[in-house]
């Protein structure tokens, strides 16, 4: 059966205010959301949308991008800033380096922190978009030098390279395999998650053409994962058996069909990324799945200063973080 459901962009409706680049949200069942803030790291919202900055300020060349709470609801922060690494936002010390190196390198600028739990300690799978400086020297659709690490307590490695500007990485519900979204290659791949926290080889879920730029994505209770575009504006979802429905479109014709063109001749540039702000979406680059049932959708985005919420027909999948 096709996914019908559809939401006009003008049924969306703003949460909370005053947020400056809110990419990344963090939902929990209390009701509290988590999210990311250029200013100011991280801000908790609670469930009427009235926040509060959870450090004052943040360094020089740091910006928070993805990241994750801990159960003691500590914030493992992937830096964007040319500085790099992982942070942590302690609660009471404010933000602290967790992580610079992986296997004597300095980690370049993160894309994504994704802590889970297992077998009692905390793991964290990182994804990095590229190794260059400035990262926009990674937009070629021909260029694929992102990758992900893993840190637990035998070390900090690299598990998966060769990727295509690599973005939100999510292990599915079953906890066997790892997702992750390269942006610029343009896919969602897999990889199988073996004994030791290894990963297997590289398996494409899908290839997206049309207009989609992936950045974040969640899974739902059916099967599905819901996929948030840069460029276009676009939320979609991908059904248990390949198929694709659109559940908005905010894209601006003339803004993807250069992107297109420039992607198409390599002159892909971070104005055609930048081009998504022109939408009432702000440039979407996230979606997440909260509320006591979780159907309330929280939309995440580059350039709004609040997020935007509508309800779903179907449950997210229980994130791993929904207790804490």
């Amino acid at each position: 059966m096709s996914f019908s459901f559809r939401i006009g962009t003008a049924d969306l409706l703003p949460f909370g205010a005053g947020l400056s680049r809110p990419e990344c949200v963090v939902t929990t069942r209390s009701g509290d959301l988590f999210v990311s803030d250029s200013k100011h790291a991280v801000k908790r919202l609670n469930s009427s949308g009235d926040g509060v900055a959870l450090v004052e300020s943040v360094p020089d060349d740091f910006m928070c991008n993805g990241f994750s709470l801990t159960p003691d609801r500590h914030c493992l922060i992937a830096n964007l800033g040319n500085s790099g690494g992982v942070w942590r936002l302690h609660p009471e010390r404010g933000l602290e380096p967790e992580i610079m190196e992986v296997e004597g390198v300095a980690v370049p600028p993160a894309n994504y922190v994704n802590a889970v739990q297992e077998n009692g300690e905390t793991v964290l799978w990182v994804s990095v978009s590229t190794s260059r400086v400035p990262r926009e020297l990674s937009f070629g659709r021909t260029q694929a030098d992102g990758f992900i690490f893993r840190a637990d307590s035998s070390g900090v490695r690299v598990v998966a390279d060769g990727l295509g500007f690599t973005n939100e990485n999510k292990l599915h519900p079953g906890g066997d395999w790892l997702y992750v979204n390269e942006t610029i290659a343009r896919r969602m791949s897999r990889f199988q998650v073996l004994q030791g926290g290894a990963l297997g080889p590289r398996e494409t879920v899908i290839e997206f053409e049309d207009g989609i730029w992936p950045d974040g994505f969640e899974f739902d209770a059916d099967g599905g994962i819901w996929v948030a575009s840069v460029v276009s504006n676009r939320l979609i979802r991908l059904d248990p058996y390949g198929s694709l429905s659109t559940v908005i479109d905010d894209a601006n014709p003339e803004a993807v069909a250069n992107a297109e063109a420039s992607y198409d001749n390599d002159t892909f540039s971070r104005d055609n990324i930048d081009a998504g702000r022109l939408g009432r979406l702000g440039n979407l680059a996230s979606i997440n799945f909260g509320g006591p049932d979780l159907k309330t959708v929280f939309l995440g985005s580059l350039f709004n200063d609040h997020l935007l919420t509508f309800r779903s027909p179907v449950a997210g999948a229980k994130p791993h973080h929904f207790e804490y």
